[in-house]
C-alpha cells in the first residue's frame, strides 16, 4: 500500500474517532445541562410551594363560605323519602305536606310530595301509601330501560338487567306509571315471595318517625323539592355528573367485563373534573370514604399519590376537623356500600341508604356527618349539601324536565342506548344546610314545619355550577354552565344557630350480627361477617350467581386500581377481570384488590378510631 493511502487512512480514521468522542461529549453536555436544569427547576418549584404553603398557606376561597361538604347517598327519589317526612300523616293515613317559606319569593308555601296518586298492575291498583320498609326485600330496577318503563310505560325485552329496549332518541312521552310493574318483574326474576307479596312497598313514603335525622335537617334548613338526578338512568353516569357535569356519553352502568381492558386508565371527560378545576385554582380538596374501593376513584386522575394525599377514611372526619386550618374547601363524602366483599353483594350493613340496606344505618351516617362539621370551628364558613345519585326505583310523582345535553364529547363505547342526555332523571332528596340559611319563622301560617322551600329546578349539575359561582371556578360543559344555582339560599345577615345533636335514628329491627358499628355503618378494617348459619348458607347460594350491572361496576373500579398499582402488567389485569363471571369470583377478586392497596399503604378506610392514611391535618 503506498504512504500516501495509508497515511490518509491513518488521519481519516483518527478524524472519525475525533467526531464520535466529541458528539459524545456534546450529548454528554446536553444531558448533563438538562439534568441541571430540570433539577433546579424543580427546586424553584418546590421551594414556591414550600413558601407558599408555610407562608400564606393553601389558597382559600374568599367568600363566607370556606368548606364545602357534599354527602350522596344511594337510589332513593323525593316523595320516598322527604315527600311525606317533612309533613304530617293524619289518623286516618291522610298526607299533610310541609308548610314553610318560598326560598325565591318569601311567600308560605307547602312541600311538593305526594298526595293521592298510584300506579296499576296486573289489574290491581297500588296507591301511595305512608310508611316504607326499612330494608326492601328486592332492589327496585333502574337501569335506562327499567327507568324508561317506570316514566313512560315502555316495554323491556328480556329480563329486569339486561337492559334492553327500543329508544327512537327521543324520550316517549312521561306517564309516570310503571313503577310498579319494574318492581313486580324484578321480585318474579328473583322469586322472592316478599317482594312479590308487596309489590306496593316502591309506592311507599317514609313518615318523620322513621327518618327523623333528614327530615330534621330538611325542616330546619333548606329543602329542595325540585332536586332532579342527571338523567333517566343508574348511579354511575348520574355519579359522574357530579364529578364532572357530564358522564362523557354513559347512559348504562358500566358494560360487560370483556370491555374493561379500555377504562383501565380510569373515566376521562373532555374538561376534566371538579377536582382538575379546584386543583388549577390550588384549592385543596378531600375525599372521606366508607369503602376501599369508592367509585370516586374510578375517574382518571385518581392515581396512587392522589389516593395518598386526598383520600381519607370516614371515620377519620370528625377529628380531622377539630384542626383550626382544616384545609379542605370541598369535601366529597361516599359512603360504606356494606356487603360488597361478602354475602353475595347484598349492600347490607354499610350506611349509603341502598334499598337492600337499612334506611336508619344511613341516618346515622347523616347525624354523624352533621355532628362532626356542627360541632368543628369550622361551622361558621361550611355548607352542606345532601343528595342523591339517583332514584333507585322508587316512585316519584313529578315528571322529570327537559334537559340541557352536557354539550362535551361523547364515548360511543359509553352511548348503549343513544340517550342524547335532554331528559332529566327522576326527582331525588337534596337539603341545603349552613349557618348562612336564614330562619323563617312566620307568624299568622298555619302549621309551619319547616323553614325554606326550595322549587327552583336543579340537577347534579347544580351543585357543580354553586361550587363555581362560589369559588370563581369555570364551568365543565353546557350542563353545569347554564344550571341553577343554590347560593340564593346563603343570605343571612350573620351566621345562625343551629342544633349541635340530631335525633337519633328509628329503630328498624334489623340487626347486622357481629357486625360492630362503625360512623352509622360497619367495621370499615375488615369485611362484614356472616350473622349465623342462615346467613352463610344465602351468602355460599348467591356466590354462584352471575353478576349484576352494580358489581361490573365495583369489579372495574378494583381493575382501574390494581392497573395503577401494576401498570406494567395491564394487559393481564384487564384479562383477569374480564374473565370473572359470578359474585363469588367477583367478590374474592375485590378482596384481594384492596388487599394490595392495603398493602401500598392505600388504607382509606380503618377501624373506628384507628389513626387516618394518607395525607394528616396540619
Amino acid at each position: 500500500m503506498p504512504a500516501g493511502i495509508a497515511w490518509y487512512q491513518v488521519v481519516g480514521g483518527a478524524c472519525q474517532a475525533w467526531y464520535r468522542l466529541a458528539g459524545w461529549a456534546c450529548r454528554g453536555f446536553a444531558w448533563a445541562l438538562y439534568c441541571v436544569l430540570t433539577a433546579v427547576s424543580g427546586v424553584l418549584w418546590c421551594a414556591q410551594r414550600i413558601r407558599r404553603r408555610h407562608s400564606d398557606g393553601p389558597a382559600e376561597p374568599q367568600g363566607r363560605i370556606k368548606h364545602i361538604f357534599v354527602l350522596v347517598l344511594e337510589n332513593r327519589s323525593f316523595d320516598h323519602m322527604l315527600g311525606v317526612s317533612t309533613g304530617s300523616v293524619d289518623e286516618d293515613g291522610g298526607i299533610r305536606p310541609g308548610v314553610g317559606i318560598d326560598a325565591l319569593t318569601g311567600a308560605p308555601t307547602t312541600v311538593d310530595g305526594p298526595r293521592s296518586q298510584s300506579n296499576s298492575h296486573a289489574g290491581a291498583v297500588f296507591p301511595i301509601r305512608v310508611g316504607a320498609p326499612f330494608v326492601m326485600p328486592v332492589d327496585p330496577p333502574h337501569e335506562f330501560c327499567d327507568v324508561q318503563l317506570q316514566l313512560a310505560s315502555t316495554a323491556i325485552a328480556g329480563r329486569p338487567h339486561d337492559d334492553r329496549c327500543a329508544y327512537s332518541g327521543e324520550y316517549p312521552p312521561l306517564t309516570v306509571g310503571g313503577f310498579v310493574e319494574t318492581y313486580a318483574n324484578q321480585a318474579r326474576v328473583k322469586n322472592n315471595a316478599a317482594g312479590l307479596a308487596d309489590l306496593g312497598a316502591v309506592m311507599a313514603c317514609f313518615t318523620p318517625q322513621q327518618v327523623p335525622v333528614l327530615s330534621t335537617l330538611a325542616r330546619e334548613f333548606a329543602v329542595c323539592d325540585r332536586w332532579f338526578s342527571a338523567l333517566p338512568g343508574p348511579t354511575w353516569p348520574n355519579r359522574f355528573f357530579l364529578h364532572a357535569a357530564t358522564s362523557g356519553g354513559l347512559d348504562r352502568s358500566p358494560g360487560p367485563l370483556e370491555e374493561v381492558g379500555s377504562k383501565l386508565d380510569g373515566y376521562h371527560f373532555e374538561n376534566g373534573t371538579i377536582y382538575d378545576a379546584l386543583d388549577a385554582k390550588d384549592l385543596p380538596w378531600r375525599v372521606y370514604a366508607g369503602d376501599a374501593l369508592p367509585q370516586v376513584s374510578a375517574l382518571a386522575g385518581m392515581d396512587l399519590p392522589t389516593l395518598l394525599t386526598h383520600f381519607h377514611g370516614l371515620d377519620d372526619l370528625a377529628d380531622h376537623l377539630q384542626y383550626a386550618d382544616f384545609p379542605a374547601a370541598y369535601v366529597f363524602i361516599e359512603p360504606s356500600y356494606g356487603h360488597v366483599l361478602t354475602h353475595g353483594a347484598d349492600f347490607q350493613c354499610g350506611n349509603s341508604q341502598h334499598p337492600l340496606d337499612d334506611v336508619t344505618r344511613g341516618e346515622a351516617l347523616i347525624k354523624y356527618v352533621y355532628e362532626s362539621i356542627r360541632r368543628s370551628p369550622h361551622w361558621e364558613s361550611s355548607l352542606l349539601v345532601i343528595t342523591y345519585d339517583e332514584h333507585g326505583g322508587f316512585y316519584d310523582h313529578v315528571p322529570p324536565p327537559a334537559a340541557v345535553p352536557p354539550g362535551d364529547v361523547t364515548d360511543p363505547e359509553n352511548n348503549a342506548h343513544g340517550f342524547r342526555f335532554d331528559r332529566q332523571g327522576v326527582r331525588v332528596p337534596a337539603v341545603v344546610v349552613s349557618p348562612w340559611v336564614p330562619t323563617h319563622r312566620m307568624a299568622g301560617i298555619d302549621g309551619q314545619n319547616c323553614n325554606l322551600i326550595d322549587h327552583t329546578q336543579y340537577d347534579h349539575g347544580s351543585l357543580l355550577a354553586t361550587v363555581e359561582q362560589l369559588y370563581g371556578l369555570p364551568a365543565l360543559t353546557r350542563r353545569d354552565g347554564l344550571a341553577n344555582t343554590f347560593a340564593h339560599l346563603l343570605t343571612a345577615d350573620a351566621p345562625r344557630d343551629a342544633p349541635r345533636t340530631l335525633p337519633d335514628p328509628a329503630v328498624s329491627g334489623f340487626s347486622c350480627g357481629e357486625d360492630a358499628p362503625g360512623p352509622g355503618g360497619p367495621p370499615l378494617g375488615g369485611p362484614p361477617r356472616a350473622a349465623g348459619d342462615a346467613a352463610g348458607a344465602a351468602a355460599a347460594e348467591a356466590a354462584d350467581l352471575p353478576l349484576t350491572a352494580t358489581l361490573r361496576g365495583f369489579v372495574q373500579t378494583a381493575a382501574i386500581q390494581e392497573a395503577r398499582l401494576r401498570p406494567a402488567e395491564r394487559e393481564q389485569v384487564g384479562q383477569r377481570a374480564g374473565s370473572l363471571g359470578t359474585v363469588g369470583e367477583a367478590g374474592q377478586y375485590l378482596a384481594d384488590v384492596r388487599g394490595q392497596l392495603s398493602g401500598r399503604g392505600l388504607r382509606i378506610a380503618g377501624p373506628p378510631g384507628a389513626p387516618g392514611r394518607g395525607e394528616q391535618p396540619s
